[in-house]
């Protein structure tokens, strides 16, 4: 006697035989499909694993610039909204000229002088042709690449990038706060 199985109970079973890292890989945004390496060293962050499914605001910072100190209002909002799923990512870069090439000193800076909490990652640039993948294809998405230090992307569950701010526009903008409480308050819709 011969078993046969229906078509969607043979790739059901195939499917259910990959590799979780294959079948997770499968389910990321293109945006999130990226690694990188945190500011303070250890092992590379790869975001589909990290932040799929997290509202997310991606910033370029650097630590010797007129807006440096909106990295106190970064980690408030982090800190207010990371419960509900917001995660905010610090990119520290030079293309403006404001970094230190020593990482020790932007973590310095980060960490020591305005107590960041929220992921930093290693300084890369995020303008241009050498600009990191991550942050070429938030200026693909968005139509827009940093214009100097601390613009910010606002990117949905979905690793759609819904927003470009620039460096202006604080943590606490209520134009900003607002979006990404709507954002937040969509996951119980």
């Amino acid at each position: 006697m011969r078993i046969r199985f229906p078509l969607l109970s043979v790739l059901l079973a195939c499917a259910l035989a990959l590799p979780a890292q294959v079948r997770a890989a499968a389910d990321c945004p293109p945006l999130l499909d990226y690694t990188a390496k945190p500011l303070r060293g250890g092992e590379p962050v790869q975001f589909c694993e990290a932040y799929r499914g997290k509202v997310v605001l991606a910033v370029n910072t650097a630590s010797q610039c007129g807006f440096t100190p909106q990295f106190k209002g970064l980690e408030a909002l982090y800190q207010k909204y990371k419960d509900r799923g917001l995660v905010v990512l610090g990119f520290p870069s030079n293309d403006f000229w404001q970094e230190f090439s020593e990482a020790d000193k932007t973590a310095e800076v980060c960490y020591l002088n305005y107590g960041v909490t929220f992921p930093m990652f290693a300084k890369s640039p995020v303008k241009g042709a050498d600009a990191n993948p991550f942050f070429k294809q938030l200026a693909g998405q968005s139509g827009t690449s940093p214009k100097w230090n601390f613009f910010k992307y606002l990117i949905d569950r979905n690793g759609k990038v819904v927003e470009a701010y620039a460096s202006t526009t604080t943590p606490d903008d209520k134009a900003l706060v607002g979006k990404i409480e709507a954002l937040l308050g969509e996951a119980g819709k």
